[in-house]
């Protein structure tokens, strides 16, 4: 056997070796399934053996299902794919019940399949550091099919399992233990193994707690009276949540209630056939790709140049402590780098350092972080308004207002005290990298850190290359972003880059529809129903209209400058319109919206002087047209080389701009609607609402071959 090893030592217990010898992690591939199906037939052929121990080989216990497969399987596999399911979990269901105890030594993370098969076991323990457990199937559009969700719901209850089933929460030896999902802890690997076999000797009969007579499940069945009032409830609220787009919570909630009702094999085979039906669908396929594959391509450094050693950052100047600034010092010393934090006074500079403190002194107070380790954290991070103190910098990160001039005057200031060999990176989230690094006299190490805001909870971070930026200076940007746990893609430069690009045309659409007469409601209900985690008159909202002219003043003027004129968008009418009746969003006091103080935000009333009762138009429309004149623009930017890979697109464009999470990113949405499809819609919108939804000629080309979007 190639993943499953069976030994029997000297006490006649029986040793299932968890132990890949292809891989570094053991999955629930097609080998492990044959050795596992292979030894509980040794396991029943010989009956002389006192218990078994389910322990792995390798640093962790066992990573989970194989995504490799999993994502190949399609409709017409269904029947097939639903049958190998069914046969592994009567294999481990077999194991459960044939009497005997069954212990799984838990090493290192068991995720998804893996911890599947540690709640097999009767009794089950942890070590105490470095273990890490869970069922993350649902962020990939996917539920535990395995047993997790039957088993969980048992052990747990309805609302104890919901967080770590339809949230995917994943939970370290501590938490577990709590909850009763680990029976013991170990500090190390031999402690773990002599415990296991104490249990063993200590209970030569052993059951799972819901195989008992007169078991009850936490919090009662979907029948008992408390429930009964809850369930009602509970898919409404997913549905808020989900929008009814992602299909994998809303089947997870089914199984946990419908598997309540009846006895574990049938609760099982509904299992079954909920995870078939999602592994067939293309919304998993969509999630699997971009967040499984391709962000580990993006982690593993696959637009990153070859050829240059890693060098981490050991010291950072960040030139200006407003809240970008500040929250970039905050993610970088929280990662051990020191930090120098220059803003044009100290008390600027002190209010920057502050919200660092307010952020980790709320993990004190959670329990979450010690004081000690918080005032370390501190320690790292020097406000200052001298630029003397940037000495000794290997990065510099320029985070102050978008004014060109003020950009320039800062960076030949930082440049002037740090080595020769330092890289100076623009946070600019509009403004040409090419064009900023005119005031450097090293424009090859100028490259732009677009950072998203609040930086301290959005995971992306857009590295923009200008045309003299070389390969060296792009690796160490690449290691930096690594280095403080974000995610990094990258794009050459262009004005708004990618993401600003594309973004501004979600909220000029979401502009434009409200100047048609649109109503306001159904837009940004729309966005809701389509994915969006926020709708395009909200988001404006939160940018700021003011901030939407001046990028817009900026740009005529930048373009004036290359002999060139502004096209004038439908949404800059409405915008104005705002401005001028001082509703500039919502640091202001309102734009689209209201704020009511100590209420919910609700639209403004004065919208209804854009109202038109023949403005109206059909919901999809609305969807489409917010979906579509993203994708077309991201099109543009492929074509135009901005955009050099697939994975950059579709991750860049949900984790930085909140497009849909089910569609996979904005690139394989026109994949899985088919180019074909995809063009003759966008074409459709183009001769109803405007040129700009036009596809472009290479688009139109790569349909008519069939062809998709794929990096190589």
């Amino acid at each position: 056997m190639s993943s499953v090893k069976f030994e029997k030592d000297s006490d006649n217990i029986v040793h299932m070796i968890l132990d890949r010898q292809d891989g570094s992690a053991n999955v629930m591939d097609a080998a492990f399934q044959r050795d596992f199906f292979d030894f509980i037939q040794q396991l029943e052929a010989d009956d002389n053996w006192k218990g078994v121990i389910i322990r792995s080989a390798k640093k962790t216990f066992f990573a989970g299902g194989d995504l490799n497969s999993l994502i190949k399987v399609g409709p017409d596999d269904a029947q097939q794919f639903f049958d190998e399911v069914e046969k592994l979990k009567k294999a481990m269901r077999t194991l459960e019940t044939t009497g005997k105890p069954i212990v799984a030594c838990i090493n290192g993370a068991a995720m998804g399949g893996g911890w599947e098969i540690a709640l097999s076991a009767h009794h089950r323990i942890a070590l105490n550091k470095g273990v890490m457990m869970g069922l993350p199937e649902v962020t990939l559009g996917l539920l535990p099919g395995g047993g997790g969700v039957i088993r969980m719901t048992r052990l747990l209850g309805l609302q104890g399992a919901m967080p770590f089933l339809l949230e995917g929460k994943q939970f370290n030896t501590d938490k577990a233990h709590k909850l009763g999902l680990v029976h013991d802890t170990a500090d190390s690997a031999e402690d773990m193994l002599a415990k296991a076999k104490a249990f063993i000797e200590a209970n030569p009969e052993s059951r799972q707690p819901y195989d008992v007579k007169g078991y009850k499940v936490p919090g009662g069945k979907p029948s008992h009276p408390a429930t009964a009032q809850m369930l009602p409830i509970a898919p409404a609220m997913l549905k808020n949540q989900t929008k009814g787009v992602m299909p994998a919570p809303e089947a997870i909630l089914c199984v946990m209630v419908e598997g309540l009702q009846v006895d574990f094999e049938t609760a099982t085979r509904i299992e079954s056939r909920y995870f078939t039906t999602l592994t067939t669908g293309q919304v998993s396929k969509n999630m699997i790709g971009t967040f499984w594959f391709q962000l580990n391509e993006i982690k593993a450094g696959r637009g990153r140049p070859d050829g240059y050693e890693q060098k981490p950052v050991k010291k950072l100047g960040i030139l200006g402590a407003g809240m970008m600034g500040a929250g970039i010092a905050y993610s970088s010393a929280i990662k051990g780098i020191e930090v120098v934090l220059k803003d044009v006074s100290l008390e600027n500079a002190e209010k920057g350092k502050a919200y660092s403190e307010g952020l980790l002194n709320k993990k004190v107070g959670r329990g979450r972080m010690s004081e000690e380790k918080r005032d370390g954290i501190l320690g790292l991070i020097k406000p200052t308004a001298d630029a003397a103190e940037l000495q000794g910098c290997d990065l510099i990160i320029e985070a102050v207002f978008e004014d060109r001039g003020l950009k320039a005057t800062v960076t030949k200031e930082a440049e002037a005290q740090i080595p020769s060999d330092a890289v100076f990176a623009s946070n600019t989230s509009t403004l040409p990298i090419t064009g900023l690094a005119e005031a450097s006299e090293r424009p090859e190490q100028f490259i732009g850190l677009h950072f998203f805001s609040p930086v301290d909870k959005m995971p992306l971070v857009e590295i923009i290359c200008g045309e003299q930026t070389n390969d060296e200076t792009l690796a160490r940007a690449y290691d930096y972003v690594l280095q403080i746990a974000k995610v990094p893609i990258v794009v050459n430069d262009s004005r708004g880059f990618f993401t600003s690009r594309v973004f501004g045309t979600f909220t000029q659409e979401g502009m434009a529809m409200v100047g048609e007469g649109v109503s306001p409601v159904s837009i940004e209900n729309a966005a809701f129903l389509s994915g969006y985690p926020v709708g395009p008159l909200a988001v404006m909202d939160e940018v700021t209209l003011s901030l939407g002219a001046k990028v817009r003043k900026q740009t005529i003027a930048d373009l004036e400058a290359e002999g060139k004129s502004y096209q004038p968008h439908p949404a800059d009418a409405i915008a104005d319109t705002m401005l001028e009746q001082d509703r500039a969003g919502k640091s202001t006091g309102g734009g689209f919206y209201d704020y009511p103080e100590g209420g919910k935000k609700k639209l403004w009333s004065g919208l209804d002087q854009f109202y038109q009762a023949d403005g109206q138009i059909p919901l999809q429309d609305i969807k489409d047209r917010l979906l579509y004149i993203e994708a077309v623009e991201t099109a543009r930017c492929y074509e135009e080389k901005v955009l050099t890979s697939v994975r950059d697109a579709n991750l860049g464009s949900i984790m930085g701009i909140g497009y849909p999470a089910w569609t996979g990113g904005i690139l394989q949405f026109i994949n899985q609607t088919g180019l074909r499809t995809f063009v003759k819609r966008a074409q459709q919108l183009a001769e109803q609402y405007g040129e700009r939804f036009s596809p472009p000629a290479f688009l139109i080309e790569m349909a008519e071959k069939g062809e998709q979007f794929k990096d190589a």
